[in-house]
């Protein structure tokens, strides 16, 4: 394990037609970490990523990825890193052995047969050799575009949204694969909307409209946003969500099933509307503590859309 950051950069901008859908961005990713992409679609995320393994040229700023610099050292980064794309990209008219094969002669690896043997047992795809990758279903296309990632024995994996559209039991299984990848010092960098991934990662990153919103580990990111949370249950919360919403103090009412969480950062002005409601008797409040995901609303409600009026 090294000292040296996986990822390190600086100030990155990229503009399309004039716009910054990345806008002095910055990142540090530790080595062996099992870190955390978070934003929503259009957010930037799959641009930086791009930028970040040397894909994409930067129009501004600065870094490296694996001790090797974005800019000009990105064949040397492809060799190392192993990245995801959102959308299925292997060859459907291949057989999943096929693919693997393809890919392990595109990285020049030696003894191609045992290596796509090992894989395939390795992510348990033995028994689905000759299956064509195109009849696979969502989870098992899936876990091939992991094998492909992985057979060149990368140092740091990019994961572009690796879960969309795939069952939970899938996502289960990948998550697994995952943990167990960092347990073996694989650098883990997986962009993702749901909230028990996020929960998942040691230190997430929040962007928006392109630029970076919060950095911290993911258990501290409530507590850095300030957020005070009340639980509130009974009967038509429909009205009382919008009484609520229309109250000083009140910044934000999300619907958790059969409940609604009410925050605001400001404690005091919080608990005086809180405190006019119970005395109702029509409702049970609780205090919580703020998880990630009322942060995570919380932060995209609070965002500045830097494309806001822009003709289309």
């Amino acid at each position: 394990m090294t000292d040296r950051p996986a990822i390190s950069v600086t100030g990155l901008t990229k503009r399309f037609g004039g716009r910054a859908v990345v806008d002095d961005f910055d990142m540090e990713v530790p080595a062996g970490a099992i870190y955390g992409f978070l934003g929503p679609n259009g957010s930037g995320k799959t641009t930086t990523i791009r930028m970040m393994c040397g894909l994409l040229t930067p129009d501004g700023g600065e870094g490296q990825c694996l001790g090797f610099d974005i800019r000009c050292e990105s064949l040397k980064i492809k060799e190392r890193v192993g990245y995801m794309t959102q959308k299925f990209s292997l060859y459907t008219d291949l057989t999943i052995r096929e693919n693997l094969d393809f890919m392990a002669r595109m990285y020049g690896l030696k003894n191609r047969r045992a290596v796509v043997d090992d894989t395939l047992r390795e992510l348990g795809l033995f028994e689905r050799g000759n299956q064509l990758a195109g009849t696979l279903s969502g989870g098992w296309k899936q876990r091939l575009a992991l094998a492909a990632c992985l057979q060149h024995k990368p140092q740091l994996l990019l994961l572009d949204e690796p879960t969309a559209g795939v069952d939970p039991k899938a996502r289960r299984d990948f998550w697994d694969e995952i943990r167990r990848l960092s347990h073996k010092g694989v650098t883990v960098l997986v962009s993702t909307h749901y909230m028990d991934e996020a929960i998942q990662c040691d230190h997430i990153t929040y962007i928006a409209y392109g630029k970076k919103l919060i950095s911290a580990p993911a258990t501290e990111i409530p507590a850095r946003i300030g957020l005070v949370t009340w639980r509130v249950d009974g009967p038509d919360l429909t009205t009382l969500e919008a009484e609520l919403m229309a109250q000083p103090g009140v910044e934000q009412v999300a619907r958790f099933g059969a409940a609604l969480h009410v925050s605001g950062t400001d404690k005091a002005a919080l608990d005086k509307v809180v405190a006019a409601h119970k005395a109702k008797g029509t409702h049970h409040w609780q205090e919580k503590p703020a998880e990630l995901e009322e942060a995570f609303i919380y932060l995209m409600a609070t965002a500045v859309d830097n494309f806001a009026g822009d003709q289309a």
